[in-house]
């Protein structure tokens, strides 16, 4: 892993984007519902925390009680879902977010994110961030990350072979998942370097894109 400030250039044909924590600071309200969810069934509020960012909240309901009927776990997360569709206060675009979907306007370039897509336009209207053309969200996938699936068919939509796309990403799951699918990552946060990306920006002042030829520079600015 190469981190920032070294100046990096990456040849590229496409670039796919995690939605929270890498375009907008969703953390207040994932926190405050899936600790409010955690507390109501007797578990540790930090440890599911832990695992639940970046990855469908159904999925963490049943690794922490793997004896409940997933038909309870969906019903939990369907609440969870329209509860946070509701509540945006807090939710703000992570720095350079904005420069950066503008200088990709006319680049190919992919959402890719766990949420539903309702919830993607609300979190990224609440941040004032427009959702790209191309959007991988929870209802077009069958399975969320660390699977590659999302970024696979981004990729795919995109017609793109996904070894040439660049990952944005800053959760574990979202960064294995890059790397599974054979992209090259960068993780978004201090805290990415300990999944292992290719290479760890502090935000997305630090990201930029040539367009001829295409390329991702990561510039210490």
């Amino acid at each position: 892993m190469v981190t920032i400030p070294a100046r990096i250039s990456i040849p590229v044909r496409a670039v796919l984007l995690d939605m929270d924590g890498t375009l907008v600071d969703s953390d207040a309200v994932v926190e405050r519902l899936m600790g409010r969810w955690a507390a109501a069934h007797g578990l540790d509020v930090d440890s599911v925390l832990r695992i639940s960012h970046g990855r469908q909240g159904h999925e963490v309901m049943a690794e922490f009680l793997p004896d409940r009927p997933m038909a309870e776990n969906l019903a939990d997360n369907e609440e969870m879902l329209a509860a946070e569709i509701s509540e945006t206060d807090g939710i703000v675009a992570i720095a350079g977010a904005a420069e950066l979907l503008d200088v990709l306007a006319d680049v190919p370039h992919a959402l890719v994110t766990s949420a539903t897509l309702p919830l993607a336009r609300a979190r990224m209207g609440a941040a004032g961030l427009a959702v790209p053309a191309v959007a991988v969200t929870a209802d077009d996938i069958t399975e969320s990350k660390p699977s590659p699936c999302g970024f696979l068919h981004a990729a795919a939509l995109l017609g793109v072979d996904p070894t040439q796309c660049v990952v944005i990403e800053d959760s574990g799951a979202g960064i294995a998942a890059g790397r599974a699918a054979g992209a090259t990552v960068v993780g978004v946060g201090a805290a990415s370097a300990a999944h292992g990306p290719d290479y760890v920006v502090d935000d997305l002042t630090a990201v930029t894109v040539d367009r001829e030829p295409l390329r991702v520079r990561l510039v210490d600015r």
